[in-house]
């Protein structure tokens, strides 16, 4: 199996730049084919405004969204056209409450979506529901890319977050292709159960199960030295050199993890390496 439909959405051209760079190494490591959709967005809320006034904020803030889609567009052309991989691209106009259906259409005929990361200075508002959108409707995995990563064919080190549940677990079957062609497979189990089943071993029912699909495994189990989960996560990726982090997203509400935080919000805010995530 391979990565064969490699998507990737655009909204601007200031931080897309790795997303579209590791988008193009993928597709030729599995000669796939590279797709960019590339939306201006329609921020207005008409709901809000006085009466007699839609008519003219709907037709600048269309007239606005339409040149930000064909400015996206002609960079995303640009960049894929050098690329030498088989690519398409397209662009168009969604209302930034419709955004996750164009989205998520997109995402259900995509083997992976790959995006930028969504916090920081001066992102957009539409970045985390474009990530929300192609994980929760579009049922695709996701490779966030931070701003300063270097783009990968295959890579050598894959840190997995092993906490027995399910999302987990759908992440590390969906990103298979990528444990595979792997070096090593660090299984990271942090402060494992006392009780239960696996107290003796953890993590080995795990190693076991890629073993047999040919994937090199090692086991680190940790103590729970720092407060969040995603520091420590983050910390031994550095330590072990690791080119990419598998985890669960979002084991919480989606509300919970925005207004309280949790591991898939703090990991998409702290790190440096590019993190694969499924639900």
């Amino acid at each position: 199996m391979a990565y064969k439909s490699l998507l990737t959405v655009m909204t601007e051209t200031k931080f897309a730049k790795p997303a579209l760079a590791q988008l193009v190494a993928l597709a030729e490591a599995q000669d796939g084919h590279a797709e960019a959709l590339c939306l201006g967005v329609d921020r207005s809320q008409t709901g809000y405004y006085y009466a007699g006034a839609n008519a003219l904020i709907l037709q600048e803030t269309l007239k606005r969204a339409n040149a930000e889609a064909d400015e996206v567009l002609t960079f995303a052309e640009d960049f894929l056209g050098k690329s030498g991989v088989r690519w398409s691209a397209e662009n168009g106009v969604a209302q930034i409450a419709d955004l996750g259906r164009h989205v998520a259409h997109r995402a259900r005929f995509s083997d992976l979506v790959v995006l930028p990361q969504p916090y920081g200075k001066d992102r957009g508002a539409e970045a985390e529901p474009i990530i929300e959108a192609a994980m929760f409707e579009g049922h695709a995995p996701v490779l966030v890319v931070p701003d300063e990563a270097k783009p990968f064919a295959s890579p050598r080190t894959v840190l997995i977050g092993w906490n027995e549940s399910v999302e987990a677990m759908n992440a590390i079957r969906r990103a298979l292709p990528f444990l595979r062609a792997a070096e090593l497979t660090r299984i990271v189990v942090i402060d494992p159960p006392r009780h239960g089943p696996d107290r003796s071993d953890p993590g080995g029912m795990l190693s076991q199960m890629l073993s047999r699909h040919g994937v090199k495994c090692e086991i680190d189990v940790l103590s729970k030295t720092m407060t969040r989960v995603s520091d420590i996560l983050n910390r031994h990726a550095a330590d072990v050199e690791a080119d990419m982090i598998v985890m669960g997203a979002y084991g919480h509400s989606r509300f919970r993890e925005a207004i309280l935080g949790g591991a898939t919000r703090n990991m998409l805010e702290q790190s440096s390496v590019p993190v694969f995530l499924a639900h």
